[in-house]
This record gives C-alpha cells, structure tokens and sequence, in this order.
C-alpha cells in the first residue's frame, strides 16, 4: 500500500547549480547534502510544502534510465496562484511544457521543464486544499 509520497528526485549534471536555482525558486535552501567522490555535492535535499515533501536533486551521472529529453512521469506539486508560479520559474529560465489545463472544477495543471532538463508539473487543486483543511501557504 501506497503510504504517500517520500521523495521526488530530479537530476542535473551541476547539482550546486541546481541547488541554487531551486533554493531560489522554493525561498529555503537544501537542508542536506551528500558529497561524491570528488568531493563536490552529488545529492542535496529540500523539505517543502505542508507535508515537509522531500525534492531530492541527484548527480545525473546516477540516474538509472537517462533519456534524451524530458520524460517519464510528471509529479504535480499543489500551489496557491498556478498563473504566479508559472510566471516565476518563465522567470527564473524554466520553459513550458504543457500550458495550464482545466480538468475539472478546481483542477488545473501545468508543468514546465526547469534549465536541468526535469519535468516540473504545478497545479491548482480543490482536493489538497481540502485534505490539508484548507490550511495553505
């Protein structure tokens, strides 16, 4: 059984880099960091959001199946203004991936492609907001 999501991994080929643009894009920085062996960070952790959700940036020379391009599942992370968050990482260098899409009432999705070539899906979502108690950040 499915408990909930531990932790989502993304992977870049500079995780320093990736650590600074995502500390910039999230507002706090990695609270761990594992070295590899030449001494520069090979993973480094962030907890965010109201379940303190762990987004892990991983040294793509670990990743298991490397693609060509963006692919693979897209986890969508809930946000309070979906147009504003967009807007944000547009400005920070992400480009779109999939324009925001209506798929319900009080469901809307979006996703961009940060500058490390990861999938980042955002959206706005009636169910979070009621499974947190309506208490949202």
């Amino acid at each position: 059984m499915l408990r909930g999501m531990s932790t989502v991994s993304y992977f870049a080929d500079d995780v320093a880099e990736a650590r600074a643009w995502y500390a910039s894009f999230l507002g706090v920085d990695a609270y761990f960091e594992r070295s590899g062996p030449d001494g520069r960070p090979a993973y480094v952790e962030f907890r965010i959001g109201d379940y303190q959700a762990e987004l892990g940036i991983v040294d793509r020379a670990y990743e298991v199946t490397p693609s060509a391009g963006p692919a693979g599942q897209i986890v969508y992370w809930a946000v309070d203004d979906l147009d504003a968050t967009l807007a944000r990482l547009a400005e920070l260098g992400a480009r779109v991936h999939d324009e925001p899409r209506v798929r319900g009432e009080g469901f809307v999705t979006a996703s961009v492609v940060d500058p490390f070539g990861n999938v980042l899906g955002v959206m706005t979502n009636t169910h979070y907001l009621s499974v947190v108690g309506g208490k949202h950040h």
